[in-house]
């Protein structure tokens, strides 16, 4: 069996090497044979040498190739991609913490962009983008007509530059146009703050290579301050499209000294993995609240599923996005690589997140709680010449009252978890020994 000289071009073309195609000629029933399928090779070297022969215009036999693998790896699922020299660089600096564009996470469907989440203190957030959000066009260019790096180059540029989505959002009527203004997007991975005297808050915007040791660093100095006040932590991964895999264990570790994290199960020889907590855990058992929606994606629902399976965190909010899948860069030679889905992750007791995400133990919707105005009781102090209480009377916590003061209108879903963490406090100390 011989193979044409314009196949054995492409074979080169595509990167393999003169012992693969020296391995084709074989006979049809050798290993080697069924690996290389034959029939589809030959069409693909027709259909190439039409399109070199009969298309319009003359056509460079680079583009084609590349354009042929990047469909190739497309066609396989959202998150696997061809990534040429200027996505690859992309991809390093999103992973540190530093990159242009509008600050947005993405996924293909059905030829259209999803905004998984975007990413908070960016351009995408201020211009109102939110999680859910299905792109149609980018500047009057409609997107099915880009693929997902097109998409992703198109929206990246110099800072101070606009771009205008059109997006289609459930609940509205008809697209909206939104104006974003590009800027260089520095995420900031751990944010944190104090709800009073006794509650600590923690966001995660996005696992990076540092989060682990960042939260780890934030929980020390946070316990070191209210050592002896430290009631509850909300640690909140909405929105949170996720990241490094190695980040989100850290996390775990942090609040767990024991038992599995996640495993992985794929095809590759090192695609089964077991990530395990190990002794250096920071907060073990101050009680916590996680709070998740539907842009909670990849990493965040690692953090999620884990605590939950180990009953070391009230899981709080919405269902996850259900991204269960890990993607490995395989660099390839000239500066390109292949981001490829090599395998699915799992949580502790087994379950897959893959197209289901993690559900919630508590469902908080997004909402606003409005009071409602009602009578004014009169109470004992009002009366004339009630008696006094003969103690010096002080309200408790009056920070985190404070603190709560508007938040119900803010974000309820944090409002509903501070309440439990308050609750949990209490139970705590009706049925401590």
């Amino acid at each position: 069996m011989k193979l044409s000289l314009k196949l054995v071009s492409v074979l080169f073309s595509l990167g393999l090497s003169a012992t693969a195609l020296s391995q084709t000629v074989v006979p049809p029933n050798s290993e080697v044979s069924k690996a290389l399928p034959l029939e589809e090779l030959r069409r693909f070297s027709e259909v190439f040498d039409r399109i070199k022969n009969s298309y319009v215009e003359p056509v460079d036999d680079a583009k084609v190739l590349e354009d042929a693998i990047r469909g190739m790896i497309s066609g396989l699922d959202p998150h696997s991609s061809y990534l040429e020299p200027e996505a690859f660089d992309e991809l390093r600096e999103h992973t540190s913490g530093e990159f242009g564009g509008v600050g947005i996470e993405i996924s293909l469907e059905d030829g259209f962009i999803r905004v998984i989440a975007p990413i908070d203190d960016t351009p995408a957030v201020k211009a109102g983008i939110k999680a859910g959000d299905l792109i149609t066009r980018i500047d009057d260019e409609p997107v099915k007509s880009m693929g997902l790096d097109g998409a992703i180059s198109r929206m990246r540029g110099k800072p101070g530059t606009e771009i205008v989505l059109t997006v289609l959002r459930e609940g509205e009527d008809k697209p909206l146009s939104i104006k974003v203004v590009r800027d260089v997007i520095k995420v900031t991975s751990i944010k944190h703050k104090m709800l009073g005297e006794q509650y600590a808050y923690l966001r995660i915007t996005q696992f990076q290579g540092n989060t682990g040791s960042d939260l780890k660093k934030t929980l020390y100095e946070i316990q070191e301050k209210n050592a002896s006040s430290l009631q509850g932590i909300v640690l909140d991964l909405r929105n949170n499209p996720g990241g490094v895999l190695q980040a989100a264990v850290e996390v775990v570790d942090a609040f767990i000294d024991k038992g599995m994290i996640v495993y992985t199960q794929g095809r590759l020889a090192n695609a089964d993995t077991e990530f395990m907590a190990t002794e250096d855990v920071v907060s073990a058992t101050v009680p916590m609240v996680v709070l998740i929606n539907g842009g909670s994606a990849s990493a965040s629902e690692i953090v999620a599923g884990a605590l939950q399976d180990h009953k070391r965190a009230v899981i709080m909010g919405t269902g996850s996005f259900g991204k269960g899948s890990v993607q490995t860069i395989l660099p390839l030679t000239q500066r390109r690589a292949l981001k490829l889905t090599t395998a699915r992750y799992f949580t502790p007791s087994g379950r897959s997140i893959q197209a289901q995400g993690i559900q919630p133990d508590v469902v908080v919707e997004e909402a606003e709680l409005k009071k409602v105005q009602g009578r004014n009781f009169p109470k004992e102090k009002d009366l004339s010449g009630h008696l006094f209480n003969g103690q010096a009377e002080q309200l408790k916590d009056n920070e985190l009252a404070e603190a709560q003061k508007g938040l119900s209108q803010r974000d309820y879903q944090l409002y509903e978890a501070l309440n439990l963490l308050k609750a949990l406090t209490i139970v705590g100390k009706v049925t401590a020994p």
